[in-house]
């Protein structure tokens, strides 16, 4: 391989299946009975043992499998000062499920000193070889500010941020740090993941964001505004894709809704060079939004699904491919499964074999397509 920049052309999201030993430890360390530091052992060497199987599948992008996260986004928000959270009691409404994910919340003024995921990165880089590189996965800014703007949070919120226009500012400029500390880490290959777009285009998000559809476009600008203000003047060979789906969570999901709502704000105008989107099922609709990517950006098709231990018909994935290239060139387009295998802890409805068979056929397909990669 020339360089090792993501996206590669089969690729994966971030996220896998939890082990049992990563499971059991921080069970226990959540009874107290066993240290911080036992738990690290524990993640240490399981993420050491995931990193082994990613290369040996032939991947070229490595992550930590985001082991040391309960779940993909909120982790990373509670590393910021003026981030507070709680076990919920109502969750979150998924499609036949609720989402037992804590309620996370403002306590103060939103700032950054040494985000953990900055030595959680070190750990995957130095794991690095010839034909392997880290790439980190960090929820989007527009995840972060979309946490704290829904209706059931503007009340808290606005005890410390009376302005949005601040609360932007104050993320954006938090996201710089941990941008800039990651790259200063050795980090060339950012990931942002963003399922504010895939509310956005569900048929009740004028509900969910209890707005109208002028108010939604707001939102919508307000979005696409803190993404780009986060990532502007980052370095020149520091690599910064996007992730975009409609939620993932013990193989349910979110929201529903094809691209087209959002192609003209998030294909066009977010300045990021490469897109991860959900394309497994009907919920994502066609490939036409993909004609409003702009300039020489790539996508990545997310058309292996992560929900069901079920394998894809590899004739039907590749008709898909080419159906896509009608709209971005063949050259551009890459692909990968529609999301990560375990979004949250408790992970998707497949076992870890599974897991692994699928991620076989998205580089059996992927070679098959673009031929094999010298």
């Amino acid at each position: 391989m020339t360089e090792l920049k993501s996206p590669f052309r089969y690729d994966y999201v971030g996220s896998f299946l939890r082990p049992a030993a990563v499971k059991e430890a921080r069970a226990k360390f959540a009874k107290n009975e066993i240290t911080k530091e036992q738990l690290t052992e524990v993640e240490n060497e399981e993420i050491k043992k995931l990193v082994e199987k990613q290369k040996a599948a032939g991947f070229h992008g490595l992550t930590d499998g985001e082991f040391r996260r309960s779940y993909w986004h909120l982790d990373f928000m509670w590393g910021f000062n003026g981030v507070g959270h709680e076990p919920t009691k109502t969750g979150l409404p998924f499609h036949g499920e609720a989402a037992m994910i804590d309620d996370t919340y403002l306590t103060g003024k939103i700032s950054v000193d040494q985000h953990p995921f900055v030595e959680h990165f070190k750990f995957v880089k130095a794991l690095e070889d010839e034909n392997t590189v880290a790439k980190q996965t960090i929820p989007a800014p527009a995840q972060f500010l979309e946490q704290f703007i829904m209706p059931m949070a503007l009340p808290n919120t606005n005890k410390y941020y009376p302005d949005v226009e601040e609360l932007v500012e104050d993320i954006a400029n938090g996201y710089k740090k941990v941008i800039r500390d990651l790259y200063d880490a050795g980090c060339r290959n950012i990931q942002l993941d963003d399922c504010s777009w895939g509310m956005c285009v569900d048929p009740h998000a004028t509900a969910i964001f209890g707005t109208d559809e002028a108010g939604l476009q707001k939102i919508m600008e307000q979005l696409l505004a803190i993404n780009n203000r986060a990532i502007e003047g980052a370095p020149e060979d520091l690599v910064i894709n996007t992730h975009v789906c409609r939620g993932n969570f013990h193989s349910t999901y979110a929201s529903s809704g094809a691209y087209d709502r959002v192609a003209e704000a998030l294909f066009a105008r977010e300045n990021v060079s490469a897109y991860y989107l959900e394309f497994d099922d009907a919920r994502s609709g066609g490939f036409e939004p993909l004609k409003s990517v702009s300039g020489d950006k790539k996508v990545v098709l997310g058309l292996i699904t992560t929900k069901s231990p079920k394998l894809e018909d590899k004739e039907d994935v590749i008709k898909r491919i080419h159906e896509a290239a009608k709209y971005v060139p063949l050259d551009r387009l890459y692909l990968s499964p529609q999301c990560g295998f375990a979004s949250c802890e408790i992970g998707n409805k497949l076992t870890e074999e599974e897991q692994w068979k699928k991620l076989a056929l998205v580089k059996e397909i992927a070679e098959e397509v673009w031929g094999e990669e010298k």
